[in-house]
């Protein structure tokens, strides 16, 4: 939008008789877009603007066209005419992108490269320290309002734990900015983004039934491979893997030995009627609610599926498994794991947290009310 101000593409005009403040012409924009490399050609350039008006960031002026033509139509960023929306999620994306340049342009800035288990992050932070920071510069009133506004950061993907595994406290735990808002995007990363993908594409979840090897330290997990089938299983809980593959009456013993039982299909439909949202789910007097589950884990594992991605959703339970037996049910959504707020993880990120975290797993879930 700046850039395009910079280049006077963005400027008053005239049609029939009227003036239409701060508007491009989609023709000359998508001019504009192959001529400084933002897209390859014409059908890109097309896609990339309706990219931004699906996501409410350009309109037609008059708003008689929901769809973004290649042509002499005049259209508007929406910040130039008031008209963008500052949802929640806007704001808090705003305010960590104030935060990120205020820190960064300072001299003794808390931002610092630092060390944990011998892995360096960058644009880290103590949670303690950046506490301090928001009290002292004004940009909280208080401890309680700062760890707050640390925890919408988080939340919204902004800030992380270095390794993912606790939400934001007023402590020594090592916290980084997961967005470098310095860097330059290009417009055609916006094509990439997988974010609005429903939960019926998303990729299969790996199974988090059984770890592969007994073992107490082993925390692999058993996997769905890539050609959907299960290639090794090792101590399986009988109503586990069996009877997905539609064998109930096959037993494997629970004593810690290797086995192989025959090559399962495994790559069921979501068990969810319709997709659902974060926002649906956190709306203020939604239908849902929040249950704590603690899983202390067998031999073998905890015993359930995680499928989907923001919110991840739990797609099976083994009926004799750990996981049944403290509560868990198919449909349940993945509200935080061992304290990580997970709304907003894939399920890629949640079974590393369990797989990396103890034996004794504590999930918060989500489930409609009956």
């Amino acid at each position: 939008r700046l850039r395009l101000h910079d280049g006077k593409l963005v400027k008053d005009r005239r049609y029939h008789l009227r003036t239409y403040p701060n508007c491009f012409v989609a023709k000359e924009l998508t001019d504009w877009l192959i001529d400084h490399k933002e897209a390859p050609d014409r059908e890109t350039g097309i896609r990339l603007m309706q990219k931004l008006m699906d996501h409410y960031i350009i309109h037609h002026v008059c708003d008689e066209h929901s769809d973004y033509k290649d042509a002499k139509l005049l259209y508007r960023f929406r910040k130039d005419d008031g008209t963008f929306p500052l949802s929640k999620d806007v704001k808090v994306f705003m305010r960590g992108q104030s935060l990120y340049e205020k820190l960064v342009s300072v001299e003794e800035s808390i931002l610092k490269v630092r060390e944990e288990n011998s892995v360096k992050y960058q644009r880290t932070f103590l949670g303690c320290e950046m506490i301090d920071w928001l009290v002292q510069e004004g940009e909280a009133e208080n401890r309680k309002e700062a760890v707050e506004l640390g925890r919408a950061l988080l939340e919204h993907g902004i800030i992380q734990h270095v390794s993912n595994r606790h939400h934001f406290f007023d402590s020594d735990i090592l916290y980084q900015f997961w967005i470098n808002f310095r860097r330059r995007r290009r417009l055609t990363e916006l094509l990439n983004e997988n974010s609005s993908r429903t939960l019926s594409e998303s990729p299969d979840s790996p199974f988090c039934l059984r770890k592969l090897n007994p073992d107490p330290g082993n925390t692999s997990f058993l996997s769905v491979q890539t050609n959907k089938e299960i290639k090794i299983v090792s101590a399986v809980r009988r109503s586990s893997i069996t009877s997905l593959a539609g064998n109930s009456n096959t037993y494997f013993g629970t004593t810690p030995m290797l086995v192989f039982p025959p090559v399962a299909e495994c790559n069921p439909k979501s068990v969810l009627k319709r997709p659902v949202t974060n926002e649906e789910l956190l709306s203020p007097g939604a239908p849902y609610i929040k249950k704590t589950l603690t899983i202390v884990g067998d031999a073998v594992g905890w015993g359930f599926v995680v499928r989907g991605g923001r919110p991840c959703h739990i797609q099976a339970v083994d009926p004799g498994g750990p996981a049944a037996a403290a509560g868990m049910k198919v449909c349940q959504f993945v509200f935080s794991v061992n304290g990580m707020y997970a709304l907003h993880l894939d399920y890629q990120t949640i079974s590393s947290l369990i797989m990396t975290g103890p034996r004794t797993l504590v999930m918060e879930v989500m489930e409609a009310i009956e």
